[in-house]
C-alpha cells in the first residue's frame, strides 16, 4: 500500500475551492469526502484525506500508533495559511479540521493541539528561532496534588519544576506549550523543547477510544523554558475561546463520519419509516452544528468574538456541536443495531473515539457556565 506523501506547505497543493456545482446539486451534502461548513465560495476541502483513507481503513485498533505517525506527517505539513483563526480564514481552517475528523479522530487529535500551539505562538509574536520545532502539544490541565512552577532567571529565561497531568502524546511530541504557576495566584504559558529534564510518568490510560492518544503525567526537573506572553495572557486571550471551537469542528466532522455509515446502510435496501425518521433527525442535528460553526467563524473574523462575548460564544458552539454529535451517535446506533459496532472496525473505532473526545466538553458544568454568562450579559437575546 502506498504511503501518503508529505504535504507541500504551498496552500494551493493542499486545499482547493469546493466546486459550487457539486455542493448545490449533491442530494446528500454531508455524504462526501469533504465536510462542508459554509458557502461554496468560502468552503475549502482538504486533498490529503484521500491518500490517508486507504491506510486508515486497513488499520486495526492494535495499529493505532501508525495513525499517530500519519497524524504527525499531516501536522508538520499543514499549510501555514490555514493555521491562525481570526485572520479571515477561520471557516477554511475549521472545514479542513472537520474533514480530517471525518477521516480519523486519532489523526485529528494529533493535528489539533499542534495547530493550536502554532496559533498561540503566532498570536504571541514568538519568533521562529525561539519556537520548539517538530510536533507540538499544549498542556494546561491541573490535577489534585500536582503543581508545576516557573522560576525566572531575571531575564527572558525561566526554569520549570513539578508535575503536569493529562499531557496527551507527551511521549511523541518534540516540544510543547505548558502552563505553570509563577506565583500563588497566576499562571503563565511557557514554550519547552523536549529534553532529558522532561520525564514521562506512568499512565493508567486504558481507553478504548483514542487508544493511541496516551495522556500521561509529565515531570519537569529544572527544564529551561521561554515565557509566551505575560502571566494569565494564555487564558485571557481571544484565541483561547477560538481554539475550543476548532475542537468542536473536529467533533462535527467525526459525527459526519458516523452519519455516513447510516446513509450507506440506507442505500442497501429501501428504508422504512423508522429508518427515515432517524436519517432525518441526523440531518437536522448535523445542520445545527454546521450552522453554529459557520456563524461563529464569521463572528471571529469580523472581530465580534473577543472577551466575554467570545467566551460565551465558545460555550454555545461547543454545547450545540456536542449535543448534535451525541444525537448522531444515538440515532445511528438505534437505526443500525449492534452489527456495525461489532463487525465494522472503522465504525466501531470512530464511535469509541468520538465518545471519548466529546468529554472535553464538560456537559452540565459548561451549561451552568453558560447560564452564568447569560446573567452577566446586558441583553443576551
Amino acid at each position: 500500500m502506498q504511503r501518503p506523501s508529505a504535504l507541500s506547505r504551498d496552500e494551493g497543493t493542499c486545499v482547493a475551492p469546493l466546486d459550487r456545482s457539486t455542493e448545490t446539486t449533491d442530494p446528500h451534502p454531508w455524504a462526501q469526502e469533504a465536510v462542508h461548513l459554509g458557502r461554496a465560495t468560502r468552503s475549502w476541502r482538504v486533498e490529503f484525506p484521500g491518500a490517508i483513507v486507504p491506510e486508515a481503513d486497513g488499520l486495526a485498533l492494535a495499529d493505532a500508533p501508525e495513525l499517530v505517525r500519519l497524524g504527525r506527517e499531516v501536522a508538520e505539513s499543514w499549510p501555514t495559511a490555514l493555521v491562525p483563526p481570526g485572520q479571515g480564514r477561520t471557516l477554511d481552517l475549521w472545514t479542513s479540521l472537520a474533514t480530517v475528523g471525518a477521516v480519523d479522530l486519532t489523526i485529528a487529535r494529533v493535528i489539533e493541539p499542534h495547530l493550536d500551539a502554532l496559533a498561540i505562538l503566532n498570536q504571541a509574536g514568538v519568533s521562529d528561532s525561539d519556537r520548539p520545532g517538530g510536533l507540538l502539544g499544549v498542556y494546561a490541565a491541573e490535577g489534585a496534588g500536582m503543581r508545576l512552577t516557573a522560576s525566572s532567571d531575571g531575564g527572558r529565561g525561566w526554569t520549570l519544576h513539578g508535575e503536569k497531568p493529562w499531557c496527551s502524546l507527551a511521549g511523541e511530541v518534540d516540544g510543547f506549550l505548558v502552563t505553570a504557576w509563577v506565583d500563588d495566584s497566576r499562571r503563565g504559558l511557557f514554550a519547552v523543547r523536549r529534553s532529558a529534564g522532561v520525564e514521562i510518568g506512568p499512565t493508567a490510560w486504558k481507553a478504548r477510544g483514542l487508544a493511541a492518544v496516551v495522556s500521561p503525567t509529565i515531570r519537569l526537573h529544572g527544564v529551561p523554558a521561554l515565557a509566551v506572553g505575560e502571566p494569565q495572557w494564555y487564558l485571557e486571550r481571544p484565541g483561547f475561546a477560538w481554539g475550543g471551537m476548532g475542537v468542536a469542528a473536529i467533533w462535527h466532522g467525526a459525527a459526519v463520519g458516523v452519519a455516513r455509515r447510516l446513509l450507506a446502510s440506507a442505500g442497501t435496501r429501501p428504508p422504512d419509516q423508522v429508518a427515515l425518521m432517524h436519517l432525518g433527525a441526523v440531518d437536522a442535528a448535523l445542520h445545527r452544528s454546521r450552522a453554529v460553526l459557520a456563524g461563529a467563524a464569521d463572528l471571529i473574523d469580523g472581530g465580534a468574538a473577543s472577551g466575554a462575548a467570545g467566551a460565551r460564544l465558545a460555550l454555545q458552539v461547543r454545547q450545540v456541536v456536542r449535543h448534535s454529535a451525541e444525537e448522531v451517535l444515538e440515532r445511528v446506533a438505534h437505526a443500525l443495531g449492534p452489527a456495525p459496532l461489532t463487525g465494522d472496525e472503522r465504525h466501531a473505532r470512530r464511535v469509541a473515539d468520538l465518545q471519548v473526545y466529546l468529554r472535553q466538553e464538560h456537559a452540565e458544568r459548561d451549561q451552568a457556565a453558560l447560564g452564568s454568562a447569560v446573567l452577566a450579559s446586558d441583553r443576551p437575546w
